[in-house]
C-alpha cells in the first residue's frame, strides 16, 4: 500500500505526485478498521452484551477503535487489525456459538463494505473512461476528470484495504478473529493452551508481514474474491 507508493519514489515519482493516493488509503483504514470493530460491538450487543455499547465502542469515530501498530502495518502492507472490542460471553445465551458470530462479524462487515466499494468502482470507472479518458491522455485533464479519477481510486483502495483487512482477520491464529472461530471446535484446554501464546504468535506475524512471506498467499486468495465480486457486479447492465 503506502510502502509501494514510496517505493516509487526511487522510480523519479514525487511527493506531490502520490500525495493524493497516501490521503486516500489513510481515509479508506480509517473507514475499513472503523467498520469492522463496529461490526463486532453491534453482533455482541444483539446477542446480549453490551459492554461495547457501554465504553462507546458502537462509534462510526474511528478515535474509538484505532490500534497504533495495527493500523501502521494497515497501511504499510494492506493488512492490520484494530483495538479489539470489549465482549463478555457471560451475558451471551451460548457462549460458543455467539463468540463465533461476533467474531466473524468483523470481516463480513469489511467484506460486504468491499463488494459495494466494487460496485461504485465500476460505475465510476465506466464514467470516467466514457467521458474524460481521453482528455486525460492527451494531457489536458480538467479539474472535473481529476475529481472523477480520485473518486475512483478512492472506491478502488477502499474495495482492496477491505478485502485485505477481511481475509487477514479470518487466519485462525490469536488474536485474530479466525482463532475465535476455533473456539467451535476446539476442546477448551487446547483452545486456552494455544491463547497463552497470543503475543508470541502476533510477533511471528509481525515478522511474517514485514518480510512478505504472508503477502502471497493472502493476496491470491484476495484476488481470487475479487475477481468473483468483479463477475457478479458484471452481471449488471450497462457494468
Amino acid at each position: 500500500m503506502i510502502l509501494d507508493l514510496f517505493y516509487s519514489l526511487r522510480s523519479g515519482a514525487s511527493l506531490r505526485d502520490i500525495l493524493p493516493e497516501i490521503l486516500l488509503i489513510i481515509l479508506c483504514v480509517l473507514i475499513a478498521l472503523t467498520f469492522h470493530e463496529c461490526a463486532h460491538g453491534f453482533a455482541a450487543y444483539k446477542l446480549g452484551d453490551h459492554t461495547a455499547r457501554n465504553l462507546g465502542r458502537l462509534s462510526l469515530d474511528p478515535r474509538k477503535h484505532l490500534d497504533p501498530i495495527g493500523t501502521i502495518c494497515m497501511l504499510l502492507f494492506g493488512f492490520g487489525w484494530a483495538k479489539p472490542v470489549p465482549v463478555n460471553s457471560r451475558y451471551f445465551k451460548k457462549p460458543r456459538r455467539d463468540m463465533a458470530i461476533t467474531a466473524v462479524a468483523g470481516p463480513i462487515a469489511n467484506l460486504l463494505l468491499s463488494f459495494v466499494a466494487m460496485l461504485f468502482y465500476q460505475i465510476f470507472f465506466h464514467i470516467y473512461v466514457n467521458s474524460f479518458s481521453g482528455a486525460v491522455l492527451q494531457g489536458g485533464g480538467s479539474f472535473g476528470a481529476n475529481i472523477l479519477l480520485f473518486t475512483t481510486m478512492f472506491f478502488m483502495y477502499l474495495h482492496t484495504l477491505n478485502l485485505y483487512l477481511a481475509i487477514f482477520n479470518l487466519i485462525p491464529i490469536p488474536p485474530l478473529d479466525g482463532s475465535r472461530l476455533l473456539f467451535l471446535f476446539l476442546p477448551d484446554r487446547y483452545y486456552f493452551a494455544l491463547m497463552k501464546y497470543e503475543r508470541f504468535i502476533m510477533l511471528a506475524m509481525l515478522v511474517l508481514l514485514w518480510t512478505g512471506i504472508i503477502t502471497l498467499p493472502i493476496s491470491t486468495v484476495c484476488g481470487w474474491i475479487s475477481d468473483g465480486m468483479a463477475a457478479v457486479i458484471g452481471l449488471i447492465p450497462g457494468l
